[in-house]
Protein backbone atom coordinates (compact mmCIF):
# COMPACT_ATOMS: atom_id res chain seq x y z
CA UNK A 1 0.00 0.00 0.00
CA UNK A 2 1.18 3.18 -0.75
CA UNK A 3 1.08 6.16 1.73
CA UNK A 4 -0.63 9.43 0.71
CA UNK A 5 -0.19 11.84 3.33
CA UNK A 6 -2.69 13.93 2.61
CA UNK A 7 -5.23 11.51 2.80
CA UNK A 8 -3.82 10.43 5.80
CA UNK A 9 -4.04 14.14 7.24
CA UNK A 10 -7.53 14.28 6.00
CA UNK A 11 -9.13 10.90 7.74
CA UNK A 12 -6.61 12.27 11.15
CA UNK A 13 -9.41 15.22 10.56
CA UNK A 14 -12.28 13.07 10.38
CA UNK A 15 -11.45 11.16 13.28
CA UNK A 16 -11.22 14.58 15.12
CA UNK A 17 -14.15 16.21 13.90
CA UNK A 18 -15.90 12.17 15.18
CA UNK A 19 -15.13 13.31 18.48
CA UNK A 20 -11.86 11.36 19.15
CA UNK A 21 -8.65 13.27 20.76
CA UNK A 22 -5.50 15.22 18.85
CA UNK A 23 -3.96 12.40 19.56
CA UNK A 24 -5.94 9.35 18.49
CA UNK A 25 -6.70 10.96 15.28
CA UNK A 26 -3.26 11.39 14.37
CA UNK A 27 -2.61 7.65 15.43
CA UNK A 28 -5.47 6.53 14.42
CA UNK A 29 -5.10 7.30 11.08
CA UNK A 30 -2.26 5.28 10.88
CA UNK A 31 -3.75 2.14 12.41
CA UNK A 32 -3.91 0.05 9.26
CA UNK A 33 -0.51 0.44 9.27
CA UNK A 34 0.48 -1.14 12.75
CA UNK A 35 -1.41 -4.52 12.86
CA UNK A 36 -4.05 -2.81 15.55
CA UNK A 37 -7.94 -3.22 15.26
CA UNK A 38 -9.60 0.47 16.10
CA UNK A 39 -10.67 -0.54 19.02
CA UNK A 40 -6.62 -1.39 20.39
CA UNK A 41 -5.56 2.08 18.40
CA UNK A 42 -8.04 4.27 19.84
CA UNK A 43 -7.43 2.59 22.90
CA UNK A 44 -3.92 2.86 23.10
CA UNK A 45 -3.60 6.49 22.06
CA UNK A 46 -6.18 7.44 24.35
CA UNK A 47 -4.03 9.04 27.30
CA UNK A 48 -1.73 11.07 25.24
CA UNK A 49 -4.71 13.85 24.26
CA UNK A 50 -4.74 17.54 25.74
CA UNK A 51 -0.87 17.38 25.73
CA UNK A 52 -1.06 14.05 27.81
CA UNK A 53 -4.04 13.34 29.72
CA UNK A 54 -4.81 17.08 29.48
CA UNK A 55 -1.37 18.29 31.55
CA UNK A 56 -0.84 20.47 28.13
CA UNK A 57 2.61 18.97 27.57
CA UNK A 58 3.85 18.14 24.31
CA UNK A 59 0.60 18.52 21.84
CA UNK A 60 -0.95 15.47 21.44
CA UNK A 61 -0.95 15.35 17.56
CA UNK A 62 2.70 14.47 17.84
CA UNK A 63 2.36 11.85 20.97
CA UNK A 64 0.12 10.12 18.06
CA UNK A 65 2.81 10.33 15.50
CA UNK A 66 5.38 9.07 17.70
CA UNK A 67 3.75 6.16 18.31
CA UNK A 68 3.66 5.26 15.03
CA UNK A 69 7.33 6.12 14.49
CA UNK A 70 8.39 3.82 16.91
CA UNK A 71 5.92 0.88 15.69
CA UNK A 72 7.22 1.72 12.00
CA UNK A 73 11.27 2.32 13.34
CA UNK A 74 11.39 1.48 16.73
CA UNK A 75 13.93 -0.68 18.35
CA UNK A 76 12.64 -3.73 20.27
CA UNK A 77 16.27 -5.31 21.62
CA UNK A 78 17.81 -3.71 25.20
CA UNK A 79 21.02 -3.31 23.81
CA UNK A 80 20.22 -1.60 20.02
CA UNK A 81 21.50 1.87 21.05
CA UNK A 82 21.80 2.27 17.20
CA UNK A 83 18.61 1.82 16.51
CA UNK A 84 17.51 4.18 19.42
CA UNK A 85 19.22 7.44 18.33
CA UNK A 86 18.09 6.48 15.01
CA UNK A 87 14.41 6.93 16.60
CA UNK A 88 14.98 9.84 19.01
CA UNK A 89 16.27 11.71 15.57
CA UNK A 90 13.63 10.93 13.53
CA UNK A 91 11.24 12.07 16.77
CA UNK A 92 13.15 14.96 16.53
CA UNK A 93 12.61 15.30 12.53
CA UNK A 94 9.25 15.12 12.86
CA UNK A 95 8.95 17.73 16.31
CA UNK A 96 11.31 20.41 14.40
CA UNK A 97 9.29 20.35 11.23
CA UNK A 98 6.27 20.75 13.48
CA UNK A 99 7.57 23.07 15.36
CA UNK A 100 9.03 25.25 12.37
CA UNK A 101 4.99 25.66 11.27
CA UNK A 102 3.12 26.19 14.16
CA UNK A 103 6.07 27.80 16.45
CA UNK A 104 5.80 24.92 19.58
CA UNK A 105 5.69 21.41 20.29
CA UNK A 106 3.97 22.14 23.74
CA UNK A 107 -0.10 22.29 23.65
CA UNK A 108 -0.19 25.26 26.12
CA UNK A 109 1.98 27.26 24.43
CA UNK A 110 -0.24 25.97 20.75
CA UNK A 111 -3.50 26.65 22.75
CA UNK A 112 -2.78 30.09 24.26
CA UNK A 113 -1.63 31.32 20.67
CA UNK A 114 -4.62 30.10 19.39
CA UNK A 115 -6.91 32.25 22.22
CA UNK A 116 -7.73 29.21 23.89
CA UNK A 117 -7.02 29.09 27.93
CA UNK A 118 -4.31 26.32 28.21
CA UNK A 119 -5.10 25.59 31.86
CA UNK A 120 -4.54 22.05 32.62
CA UNK A 121 -6.74 19.56 33.99
CA UNK A 122 -10.54 19.80 34.68
CA UNK A 123 -13.14 17.77 32.73
CA UNK A 124 -13.15 17.53 28.96
CA UNK A 125 -15.26 20.04 26.86
CA UNK A 126 -17.76 18.21 24.80
CA UNK A 127 -17.18 17.77 21.12
CA UNK A 128 -19.85 20.74 19.81
CA UNK A 129 -19.45 23.45 16.69
CA UNK A 130 -18.60 26.21 19.59
CA UNK A 131 -15.62 23.27 20.56
CA UNK A 132 -14.31 22.85 17.02
CA UNK A 133 -14.62 26.83 16.19
CA UNK A 134 -12.61 27.46 19.59
CA UNK A 135 -9.80 25.24 18.86
CA UNK A 136 -8.88 25.99 15.35
CA UNK A 137 -5.50 25.81 16.30
CA UNK A 138 -6.11 22.04 16.92
CA UNK A 139 -7.59 21.42 13.86
CA UNK A 140 -4.76 22.62 12.10
CA UNK A 141 -2.47 20.88 14.59
CA UNK A 142 -3.77 17.38 13.96
CA UNK A 143 -3.93 17.88 10.37
CA UNK A 144 -0.60 19.25 9.82
CA UNK A 145 0.74 16.12 12.02
CA UNK A 146 -1.25 13.91 9.95
CA UNK A 147 0.95 15.12 6.95
CA UNK A 148 4.03 15.36 8.20
CA UNK A 149 4.51 11.99 9.48
CA UNK A 150 2.80 10.78 5.93
CA UNK A 151 5.56 12.58 4.51
CA UNK A 152 8.39 11.23 6.36
CA UNK A 153 6.99 7.45 5.78
CA UNK A 154 7.38 8.14 1.95
CA UNK A 155 10.43 9.43 2.27
CA UNK A 156 12.48 6.49 4.50
CA UNK A 157 10.50 3.81 3.26
CA UNK A 158 9.92 1.02 6.24
CA UNK A 159 11.69 -2.34 5.04
CA UNK A 160 12.63 -1.09 1.61
CA UNK A 161 9.07 0.14 0.87
CA UNK A 162 5.87 1.16 1.70
CA UNK A 163 4.08 -1.85 0.79
CA UNK A 164 2.33 -3.73 3.44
Amino acid sequence: MKIDPEARAEKALALFLGGYNCSQAVFCAYADLLCLDDRAAFALSSSFGGGIGRMRMICGTLSGAFMVLGYLYGRYEPGDNGKKAELYARVREIADRFKKERGSVVCAELLAAGGVDPNPGGAPEARDPAFYKKRKTCVVSVALSARILGEYIVNHPVNGGNEQ
